[in-house]
C-alpha cells in the first residue's frame, strides 16, 4: 500500500483520505493528497562516519514512522508509527540505545479508536512525560492531544470536533510545550473557515483557538516553534495574496504572540517562486537569533526542487540554498522535497531528502549538512544496503542526542519495508539539553546528558543552580536566583564540563 507523507504535512488524517497512486512516483498535489516517494538505490557513508541500523519494524512492533525521535530522561529514545501495531493503526514506542525496541502504546485501542489513530510526533514536556498528537477516521473525534509515561501509561487530553463544525481545529499538525508551561500546536484542517488552526491547551485539556486561517493570511498550518522573545513563529503550506500555479497561495511565514495575535511576515513565491514555494517541515532558530525553514519546491533554477531559507523575525528572507541547482541528477539528493531542520553542536544545520522518482541519482533521500553560507554535504544516501534494508523515504528528520550522533526514522526500506531506526556519527561530542529551554527563576528543570550521575556542578550562565536529583541520564534542578540568560554546564564526577546545545532563556 502507498504511503502518503502527508501525515507530515497537513496531519495522519489527511494521508488517510489519499492513498491513491502507485508506489516509485512523485506527485505534489495541493490538497489533502501531496507527496508520495519511494525506493531505489544509492551509495554510503563516508568512513569517518558510522551509520547503524538499530531496529526494523515490521508490522506487529508498527509500521511507516513518517516522524521523528525525542530522547527521554532514562537516555532511551521514544517515537510513533503512524500504522502497524496490535490494531493496525499506529504505536509509541521506546528504543534503548542497543536497540532493543518496545512497543509501549497500540492506538485504536479503545472503541471506534476514541484514543486515536495514526500518530504523529513526541515531545518531551517538563514533567518528563511525553505528549503527542493523533488524528482518527472515525465520526466522533478527528484528532487528538495526548499524554503518556515512559512506562505506558496512556490518558488522552483533548478531542478535536467534539461538536458539528469543527471550530476547534480538526487533524493536529504540530504541538510544542511553550516556555508557560502549555502546549501549543496547529490543526492543518477546521476552524471557522475549514483551513486550519493555532490552538493552546493545558495538561488538564482546556484548549483555547488562538487562530483561525483565512486563506489571505495563510493555509493548512505545519508547525511552530517559540523564539527567544517569546513569540511563535510558523509556516503554512497555502495561502498568501500570491497565486502559485493555480493554487491558493504558495504558503507563508507568520509570527504570533502567545495571546494569539498573528502577523503575516513573509508570503513565498515573492522572488519569482526562487524563495521556493509550499513550506512544509516547520521552523527552529538558529544560534544567531534568526529562523531557518525549508520549502518543497521552487528554488534560483528553474529544476529546483525545494529551497532551505534564513529568514529574520522582522521577515527579511533569504533563500541560501536550491537543491537540484541546475545539476543533470540531482547529487544533492533531493527530487522530493528536504524537510525538518535541526542545528548541531557545531554550528551547522542537518535534515533529511525524502528523495523521488525523477531525474535524481538518489531515490530514496538522503542525510546533509548544510553549513549556514549555503555549503551542502550529503553524509549519507539511503537505499545502500541490499533491498533498502538501511531504510528509504527519511521524512521525519534528525535529532542529535546528547552522546552527540544522529538519530532518526525512515518510512519505508528495512527488512520488511515498514521502516527502521537509525543512528549516525559524525564525530561530534558529548554534551548537555535542558528542558524546557526558558523559565523564570525557580522554575523546575531537567538537563538531559550521558553519564551525569555524581555530577559536582550545574551553573545556569556562571551561576551555580542545585541538584535535586540526578541519574546518568538527567539532573533535576531548578534555575538559581541571579541567573542570566546563557549556557548551561554541568560538571562531571570526572570533571569534564558539557555544555548546553542552546543558551537558557531567563524570563523576567
Amino acid at each position: 500500500m502507498t504511503k502518503l507523507l502527508t501525515s507530515k504535512l497537513l496531519g495522519p488524517a489527511a494521508a488517510r483520505s489519499c492513498r491513491t497512486g502507485s508506489t516509485g512516483t512523485f506527485s505534489l498535489v495541493r490538497t489533502a493528497c501531496l507527496i508520495f516517494v519511494f525506493c531505489a538505490a544509492a551509495a554510503i557513508a563516508s568512513p569517518a562516519q558510522t551509520f547503524t541500523i538499530r531496529a526494523s519494524f515490521d508490522g506487529t512492533n508498527g509500521a511507516n514512522p513518517y516522524t521523528g525521535l525525542v530522547q527521554g530522561t532514562n537516555g532511551n529514545l521514544y517515537g510513533t508509527t503512524f500504522e502497524g501495531g496490535t490494531n493496525g493503526e499506529g504505536t509509541a514506542f521506546e528504543i534503548t540505545p542497543a536497540g532493543a525496541l518496545t512497543t509501549l502504546y497500540n492506538f485504536c485501542a479503545q472503541p471506534k479508536c476514541y484514543d486515536g489513530a495514526g500518530p504523529s510526533g513526541l515531545i518531551l514536556a517538563s514533567n518528563g512525560n511525553l505528549y503527542g498528537i493523533t488524528s482518527s477516521t472515525e465520526v466522533i473525534n478527528l484528532g487528538t492531544v495526548f499524554e503518556i509515561t515512559p512506562e505506558g501509561t496512556f490518558t488522552t487530553i483533548y478531542h478535536f470536533c467534539p461538536q458539528y463544525g469543527c471550530d476547534d481545529g480538526m487533524y493536529p499538525s504540530s504541538l510544542l510545550q511553550a516556555s508557560n508551561g502549555n502546549f501549543y500546536g496547529t490543526t492543518s484542517h477546521g476552524g471557522v473557515n475549514g483551513t486550519g488552526t493555532v490552538f493552546e491547551v493545558t495538561a488538564e485539556g482546556v484548549l483555547t483557538t488562538l487562530h483561525t486561517f483565512n486563506f489571505a493570511d495563510g493555509t493548512y498550518p505545519t508547525g511552530l516553534v517559540q523564539a527567544t522573545n517569546g513569540n511563535f513563529y510558523g509556516t503554512t503550506f497555502e495561502g498568501g495574496s500570491i497565486n502559485c500555479s493555480g493554487s491558493a497561495g504558495c504558503g507563508t511565514v507568520f509570527e504570533m504572540t502567545p495571546a494569539g495575535k498573528l502577523t503575516t511576515i513573509y508570503i513565498f513565491c515573492s522572488q519569482s517562486c526562487h524563495d521556493g514555494a509550499w513550506p512544509a517541515g516547520g521552523l527552529i532558530q538558529a544560534s544567531n537569533g534568526n529562523i531557518y525553514g525549508t520549502t518543497t519546491v521552487g528554488g534560483a533554477y528553474d529544476d529546483s526542487a525545494g529551497t532551505v531559507f534564513e529568514i529574520t523575525p522582522a521577515g527579511k528572507l533569504t533563500a541560501f540554498y536550491s537543491f537540484c541547482e541546475g545539476q543533470t541528477k540531482c547529487t544533492d539528493g533531493t527530487g522530493g522535497p528536504p524537510y525538518v531542520l535541526m542545528q548541531a553542536t557545531d554550528g551547522n544545520l542537518y535534515g533529511t531528502t525524502a528523495g523521488a522518482n525523477y531525474n535524481v541519482t538518489n531515490k530514496n533521500g538522503t542525510i546533509f549538512e548544510l553549513t549556514t553560507t549555503g555549503e551542502l554535504t550529503t553524509l549519507y544516501n539511503f537505499c545502500s544496503q541490499t533491498e533498502c534494508a538501511d531504510g528509504a523515504d527519511p521524512v521525519a528528520g534528525v535529532l542529535q542526542g546528547t552522546d552527540g550522533s544522529f538519530h532518526g526514522t525512515t518510512a519505508g526500506g528495512g527488512t520488511n519495508n515498514d521502516g527502521v531506526v537509525f543512528s549516525l556519527s559524525v564525530g561530534l561530542g558529548l554534551f548537555v539539553k535542558t528542558n524546557p529551554t526558558a523559565g523564570k527563576v525557580g522554575a523546575k528543570v531537567i538537563i538531559l546528558g550521558n553519564n551525569l550521575k555524581g555530577a559536582t556542578e550545574v551553573t545556569f550562565n556562571g551561576v551555580a543552580a542545585t541538584i535535586t536529583a540526578d541519574s546518568n541520564t538527567a539532573i533535576m534542578t531548578t534555575v538559581p536566583v541571579g541567573a542570566t540568560t546563557g549556557a548551561v554546564e554541568v560538571t562531571t564526577l570526572a570533571g569534564k564540563k558539557l555544555e548546553s546545545n542552546l543558551a537558557f532563556q531567563v524570563i523576567p
